[in-house]
């Protein structure tokens, strides 16, 4: 049997399968997402996708959006999978790929990848945070990947910070708070810029670079509140490096302004700061990497 290893990445606009060989993409293919993305529509559209790629692997790693814990998935974002409330997601497709198969929260498997292939290599304690549509995170602590019980492992976007833009959130406010993701990601900074009059957040972050000073307000409190948080987990677990991607961490403007709030900190308080370096394969290579992992010593 080959010793490539196979990995899915299920996301809510399109999913994505690969082999993966040394750390590396050597076959890909891709689809659309079913609308509407109930377990069996994406399962099986999975099967589909993933099927001809099967026989060249060893074992299956995936990469889903939700809480994962033993395997099952329970979607956070149930707008956009609908129905997923403790699936067994890695014995349905290890059954139908007759292949081993684990599963990852895709921003802990986009973790796991840089930790091993990419900008976490050589840091024992290490933190990846993707800022785009929403904010997502996974840690890597005395080398290992850290995984809850209950699926929320590094759930960055969901802790809470001053809240200034209000309008059509969908979650409570607690006082003056709300969840950093709705702060800090590119879709509160896109909700900004059509407030402000720009025509989406790239506009809006272009904008902040090239010197606007009222889009460098907003554009320089998204990465100061990352900051601060990156800071708070710096404090609680001695994270030393912290890598930021997805469409508005991997910005040199973004990374600038991190590194600048940061500046405002107790020097224990502040984690390295790069550009994570594998850009969207992060996920699928994390996953497969996990699988492989668990290959290698005969577990499930």
């Amino acid at each position: 049997m080959s010793g490539a290893l196979l990995a899915l990445d299920l996301g809510g606009t399109s999913m994505r399968a690969a082999l993966i060989e040394d750390g590396q993409v050597t076959t890909r293919v891709q689809a659309a997402t079913p609308k509407p993305s109930t377990p069996d529509a994406v399962i099986d559209a999975a099967l589909v996708l993933a099927a001809p790629l099967a026989a060249q692997a060893s074992a299956l790693g995936v990469a889903c959006a939700g809480a994962v814990a033993a395997g099952r998935v329970t979607a956070t974002a149930t707008h956009t999978f609908p129905g997923w409330v403790d699936i067994p997601l890695a014995d349905r497709l290890s059954a139908g790929l007759g292949r081993p198969c684990r599963v990852l929260n895709d921003a802990r498997a986009a973790t796991w990848g840089e930790a091993q292939a990419g900008a976490g290599r050589g840091s024992s304690e290490f933190m990846f945070v993707t800022i785009s549509t929403g904010v997502g995170a996974g840690l890597i602590l005395g080398g290992r990947l850290h995984l809850a019980g209950n699926g929320l492992d590094a759930e960055l976007g969901f802790v809470t910070v001053p809240a200034a833009w209000r309008a059509g959130t969908p979650v409570p406010l607690l006082g003056e708070l709300g969840a950093l993701e709705f702060e800090s990601s590119g879709t509160a900074l896109g909700g900004q810029a059509a407030q402000m009059g720009f025509t989406d957040a790239r506009a809006l972050c272009d904008a902040a670079e090239d010197g606007d000073a009222e889009a460098d307000a907003v554009y320089s409190r998204s990465a100061a509140l990352i900051a601060w948080k990156c800071a708070d987990v710096a404090a609680l677990l001695g994270i030393t490096r912290v890598a930021l991607g997805g469409s508005v961490g991997l910005r040199d403007g973004y990374l600038e302004r991190v590194r600048a709030a940061l500046t405002h900190f107790p020097q224990w308080y502040r984690p390295e700061i790069v550009h994570a370096q594998l850009g969207a394969d992060a996920g699928l290579i994390g996953a497969a990497l996990w699988a492989g992992t668990a290959a290698e010593s005969g577990s499930r």
